[in-house]
């Protein structure tokens, strides 16, 4: 699975990718031990400068989240609880704002969206 970057957005391209990379870690698409494209083809792959991809993996490595071994490649270590815990909260407050735009899209108030999550989280916890 590739990380999905966007150069539209207006954050640096190496902490887009960065960011993907914690992300699929956390989602299990990148277990630890799991060997990471080289630095060379994730840039063919994601149409970026290979400079950009070595600093994101350079990052990685000094968080410890990732690991270079010289001629075997780049692999997962894993990520410290912490880091987990922040990028799940990133992911959760992407989808947020997400529902909320669409639902404001549609006409629904912030009032409203609320209660019919409340009713939703009702029905799933019955």
């Amino acid at each position: 699975m590739l990380p999905a970057i966007d150069p539209k957005s207006g954050v640096p391209l190496y902490i887009q990718l960065q960011e993907e990379i914690k992300a699929l870690i956390v989602k299990g698409a990148y277990p630890p031990g799991e060997q990471l494209p080289t630095v060379r083809q994730l840039a063919v792959d994601l149409r970026i400068n290979s400079n950009t991809v070595a600093r994101a993996y350079s990052e990685l490595e000094r968080e410890g989240i990732i690991s270079t071994h010289q001629g075997r490649g780049t692999f997962v270590c894993g990520l410290p609880e912490i880091v987990k815990s922040e990028v799940k909260e990133q992911q959760l407050d992407g989808l947020l704002e997400r529902l909320l735009a669409d639902a404001y899209v549609l006409g629904y108030q912030a009032q409203e969206v609320l209660s019919r999550l409340e009713q939703k989280i009702k029905r799933i916890s019955e």
